[in-house]
C-alpha cells in the first residue's frame, strides 16, 4: 500500500497559479499510476489528471487541457499538479490517487489509495 499526503492548496485569485503536492510513503511509489481528482461542494468527484508509472503518459480533464501539467518525481516519492490560468471553475478540494494502471486510476477509482485532500479556491 502508499500513504498519500496532498499539500499547497490555498486562496488565489482568477488568474493565478498554484502547484500542488503529493507525497507518498513506503518504497513502492514508482510502481503505481498516480492522478488527481477534484470535488466541488455538491457536485461528485471528477478526475482532473493522471500519468502513467514511467510519467511518459499524461492524461487531463477537457476542463484543464493546456492549463494543467502533472509530473512525477520518484526520486522524491511525490506528484505534482501545476495549475495555471486558474479559473472560479477550479475551485474544489483535489484529491491525490494512486492505482496499479492510469485507465483503474481514472475509470475504477473506488479502488484507488486516496490522500486527505487539500483545499483550492479561486476567487472571482
Amino acid at each position: 500500500q502508499v500513504q498519500l499526503v496532498e499539500s499547497g492548496g490555498g486562496l488565489v485569485q482568477a488568474g493565478d497559479s498554484l502547484r500542488l503536492s503529493c507525497a507518498a510513503s513506503g518504497r513502492t511509489f514508482s510502481s503505481y499510476a498516480m492522478g488527481w481528482f477534484r470535488q466541488a461542494p455538491g457536485k461528485e468527484r471528477e478526475f482532473v489528471a493522471g500519468l502513467s508509472r514511467s510519467g511518459g503518459n499524461t492524461y487531463y480533464a477537457d476542463s484543464v487541457k493546456g492549463r494543467f501539467t502533472i509530473s512525477r518525481d520518484n526520486a522524491k516519492n511525490t506528484v505534482y499538479l501545476q495549475m495555471n490560468k486558474l479559473k472560479r471553475e477550479d475551485t474544489a478540494v483535489y484529491y491525490c490517487a494512486a492505482a496499479g494502471t492510469s485507465y483503474s486510476m481514472r475509470y475504477q477509482s473506488n479502488d484507488n489509495y486516496w490522500g486527505q485532500g487539500t483545499q483550492v479556491t479561486v476567487s472571482s
